[in-house]
């Protein structure tokens, strides 16, 4: 009965229509954000002390005193390979070890060797194309690239480490000076306390916590006079809080930038906007929001502390290695304005360039910080892969159209679904289980009633070269014969609480629930063993993972999340590892999946919450939103901001999670969910069921075709992953990444690019008959790829959108591979032959790749792919090998070649090859300036010339 009671509170909460944002702290109600936002920029108080100071080859570690209260601590700064930095901070001598993150980094970062100049006060030092200048007193860090300071540390002196100390004990008072004490707190309530005459600038202001935050902390007895720094209260939950205040934060300044990307995940623009004065900081710690608001720094699903500066002169990134709860403000300013003109004017910089602040911030940890030094946006793309690794290549199934809803209600109901797909010539790859597929919400088991053959089932999707996913969430029904949580029970899998040894439990989908510990990685594996087919039975090689609520998600939590005072292996605090949770079962997840298929076949997981690292485990989406045209438009510059951050298989839920979408905005929505690199359609369960055929057949007609055009790019879509998952790049991208020096695409965040082929601008808007386009590149020129109509380059163009039109067009210069007979599935297209659209630039040239393999395997390891390189030239279309050590041997040819932008008709068109030499059919559609040349009839994997006499 107290579940029942439970759970009709649940369900109002989630069908509730707007965020209830008390329920989430704003900096105020988070003690150590309102005590670092509160540090006022000045000289800082930390200084090296040059005896200490260690010179290798490649870093330097020396000694660091916080002169304010004496305390040292140790910093490293390393040249790494690529361009690369490294700072961390960290006590010299704590009372209590501090966390640093693991299982982030794919290995130990490559040093470089640099060449150090000592001065007075410091030294520099040169490694790859940058140079590092520290400065002892006070400390500071800048890197230089072409003799331009790019990226300043502690030039504002926010430098901020809360040492771990012991807990002292004020002396018993006597009553007068508790009467005194009163008086002052009565004095202070009433907002007539004076300022402390005393008060240095730059010291960390006393705050006491109001009535109306909730964050009525216990009075502490520590000796310091924070509020919340040894405990703190928020709503009805405690933080103990057992090693009191250990918050570090650090400023960092971008000269020569006025935009910075990144730091995900935020409903909110593309190019960050300012915090510092107007909003609270961007806040990264992973929380269930249901119906997030839009344009707001507030946290959500997953959090990934890289951030990206971007200027015509140059591109840089930092990450921040940290997992706890951290903030980021961000303030606009000029050189000029601060601590920077002394250095800057040495070099090349004027006093008035403008300059962009950060001042990061993390409750707990150590400054571990990585500093990447482009200067241009692939070269950052690709730094930062190599530090916390890039996409995994997905298998084909997952990056075509998938179908999901909360909740298909039985086996008969898929079935029927599987059937409609086909029954109205509408391509999907995947159908999706939501929670109540399970036995009383116990994972990896099925309702018997409502999926009594779940293999059967199964099957008959895979049938139909379809795929089907079941959600699995972190937290596991505490029920004595479910043997998930006997096994989690007796083997010590849980979280534990703060005493360390109890398990913690809280409340979720199932009722009282208890957490498996995925920080421990023997745990991961226990996890991994529990996808075999033999121990989840139900199951089959064609079933794949939906990993949900793993922020994790406490539905009687403090947030609703995890109590941060819990702890987990190694006796680390859920305050620690908080953000980074949600990484590791989805990495558990896809290892399992690895394994039930001995090794042969790639996995696919979809995560909710997310980190650094998320993207070697498969893809994310942007949660629970709402079927509104805000949330619509929206999703786009939450998507590429995601991409920015390095974790490219990223989408949204088409349709809008919350409430029934009208028909125009499904349909918009389908438009623009074509070019999401993850591609689901699901809504939540109170909703009306939105199976595309439900609607009039001249809707269904259209979102049909929107989904037929993915599937006829999904040549283009799978070679651009396999991009990404070698050099880091974003599979969708913002207009600034390919035109760097184009300051017009800096804000732009409605439109973007597929690769460096496709410019994308999704219709976000109600009532719309047309769109203005930005066509960047000067002397480009840009194709419609329906019309074939041309547009210049670096110019805006005005584009008739009719309810049938997406405005996607091809620059010129690319080549497009595509397959144009779409199947009820993907797997199906696998042996079909491909047409190569050739868009010409100005100069008559253009060129393109292609990727392809089995679409399923990890057989690419062992080499079986091919890369080809298209080039046209010289009236000439040259097809050769992108790669020799690919051995791939594929029944793929090549059906149809499509020139655009050819002014004269050739008279006559050949192709040679190993094979001879033969004349081709063609026919040119002038008015157009197309040739369509037909049947080239050779094998792919071929080399060949096909020349335009």
């Amino acid at each position: 009965m107290m579940w029942e009671r439970w759970w009709l509170l649940v369900a109002l909460f989630v069908g509730c229509h707007a965020v209830d944002r008390s329920n989430f702290k704003t900096c105020d109600q988070s003690t150590f954000c309102k005590r670092n936002r509160a540090l006022e920029p000045g000289e800082s108080q930390y200084h090296v002390l040059p005896d200490t100071v260690v010179l290798s080859d490649s870093s330097v570690t020396m000694d660091v005193i916080n002169k304010q209260n004496d305390v040292l601590f140790t910093a490293e700064i390393h040249a790494l390979e690529d361009n690369t930095a490294r700072i961390r901070i960290n006590e010299k001598s704590p009372l209590h070890p501090r966390y640093g993150v693991q299982g982030v980094l794919i290995g130990e970062p490559k040093a470089d060797n640099w060449k150090v100049q000592r001065s007075s006060d410091g030294f520099q030092a040169v490694f790859g194309n940058s140079t590092a200048v520290i400065t002892f007193s006070p400390f500071r860090v800048d890197f230089l690239v072409n003799n331009e300071v790019a990226v300043s540390v502690n030039n504002r002196g926010l430098l901020n480490i809360e040492h771990y100390r012991n807990k002292k004990v004020k002396e018993e008072q006597k009553p007068e000076e508790e009467e005194a004490d009163q008086e002052g707190k009565e004095e202070e309530d009433t907002g007539n306390q004076e300022e402390d005459p005393n008060k240095e600038e730059g010291d960390i202001e006393d705050f006491e916590d109001d009535e109306e935050d909730e964050m009525d902390s216990p009075p502490t007895d520590d000796g310091d006079d924070e509020a919340g720094m040894w405990e703190e209260t928020f709503k009805t939950h405690h933080d103990s809080k057992p090693y009191g205040p250990s918050s570090v934060g650090l400023d960092v300044s971008f000269p020569g930038s006025e935009h910075v990307y990144g730091i995900p995940e935020h409903a909110d623009s593309l190019a960050l906007k300012v915090t510092k004065g107007s909003t609270d900081p961007y806040r990264l710690y992973n929380l269930d929001v249901f119906e997030y608001e839009l344009n707001n720094p507030m946290a959500l699903y997953g959090s990934i502390p890289y951030m990206v500066s971007h200027s015509a002169a140059k591109t840089v990134g930092v990450f921040w290695l940290n997992s706890a709860e951290t903030w980021i403000d961000i303030t606009s300013a000029t050189a000029g304005q601060t601590m920077l003109t002394k250095l800057m004017s040495f070099f090349k910089s004027a006093e008035d360039t403008p300059q962009v602040d950060t001042h990061w911030f993390s409750e707990s940890g150590i400054i571990d910080m990585f500093v990447m030094l482009g200067p241009s946006p692939r070269s950052v793309f690709r730094q930062y892969s190599r530090l916390a690794g890039s996409t995994m290549l997905p298998p084909l199934f997952s990056i075509a159209y998938h179908q999901s809803r909360w909740n298909y209600n039985d086996q008969e109901d898929v079935n029927n679904v599987n059937a409609g797909f086909d029954q109205y010539d509408f391509p999907m790859d995947v159908i999706w289980l939501d929670i109540e597929h399970t036995d009383g919400k116990k994972y990896f088991t099925w309702d018997s009633g409502k999926f009594p053959a779940s293999i059967d089932m199964i099957n008959g999707v895979a049938a139909k070269g379809r795929k089907m996913i079941t959600i699995i969430d972190p937290h596991i029904k505490r029920e004595s014969n479910y043997r998930i949580h006997q096994e989690a029970e007796a083997q010590e899998l849980y979280v534990k609480k703060a005493d360390k040894t109890s398990i913690y439990e809280g409340w979720c989908w199932p009722g009282s629930s208890s957490w498996i510990d995925f920080t421990n990685p023997d745990i991961r594996k226990w996890w991994a063993e529990q996808f075999a087919l033999d121990k989840y039975q139900g199951s089959t090689l064609d079933l794949f993972t939906w990993n949900d609520m793993n922020e994790p998600s406490v539905f009687n939590g403090p947030e609703i999340s995890m109590h941060k005072d819990a702890t987990h292996y190694g006796g680390w605090e859920h305050r620690d590892v908080h953000n980074i949770y949600g990484m590791f079962q989805p990495q558990a997840t896809c290892e399992g999946q690895v394994m039930r298929s001995g090794g042969k076949e790639r996995p696919f997981v979809l995560s909710r919450a997310f980190f650094a690292g998320s993207q070697r485990y498969g893809a994310i989406w942007t949660g629970d939103n709402t079927a509104t045209w805000d949330h619509l438009k929206i999703s786009i510059p939450m998507i590429l901001s995601i991409n920015v951050a390095g974790l490219p298989f990223a989408g949204a839920d088409v349709g809008g999670f919350f409430q029934n979408p009208e028909v125009d905005l499904l349909v918009r929505w389908y438009q623009a969910g074509a070019f999401y690199p993850f591609f689901r359609a699901h809504a939540h369960v109170d909703t009306k069921r939105r199976e595309p055929w439900l609607y009039d057949d001249d809707k269904l007609a259209i979102m049909r075709d929107a989904v037929r055009m993915r599937y006829q790019l999904l040549p283009l879509w799978y070679t651009v992953f396999w991009e990404s998952s070698v050099t880091g790049a974003p599979v969708v991208r913002p207009l600034w990444v390919e035109y760097p020096k184009d300051q017009n695409t800096y804000p732009m965040e409605d439109q973007f690019l597929l690769g460096n082929s496709l410019l994308v601008k999704p219709v976000t808007e109600q009532h719309t008959s047309s769109v203005n386009v930005y066509m960047p590149g000067t002397n480009a020129v840009w194709y419609d790829v329906q019309t074939y109509e041309a547009y210049p380059g670096y110019r805006w163009a005005s584009i008739a959108t009719p309810l049938s039109k997406i405005p996607v067009f091809q620059r010129g210069g690319s080549i497009v591979p595509k397959k144009m007979r779409v199947r009820r599935a993907s797997s199906l297209m696998v042996n079909d032959p491909y047409t190569l659209v050739v868009a010409l630039d100005n100069k008559g040239k253009a060129k393109g790749q292609l990727y392809s393999d089995d679409g399923h395997s990890l057989d690419y390891k062992q080499g079986q792919y091919l890369v080809r390189d298209f080039q046209f030239a010289n009236k000439k279309l040259t097809s050769s090998s992108g790669d020799p050590n690919g051995i791939y041997k594929t029944k793929e040819w090549l059906e149809r070649v499509i020139v655009i932008g050819m002014n004269v008709s050739p008279a006559s068109i050949t192709i040679s090859s190993d094979e001879g030499e033969k004349n081709l059919r063609f026919k040119y559609d002038a008015p157009k300036k197309v040739v369509e040349v037909k049947k080239p009839g050779l094998n792919i994997s071929k080399d060949f010339v096909i020349t335009f006499s």
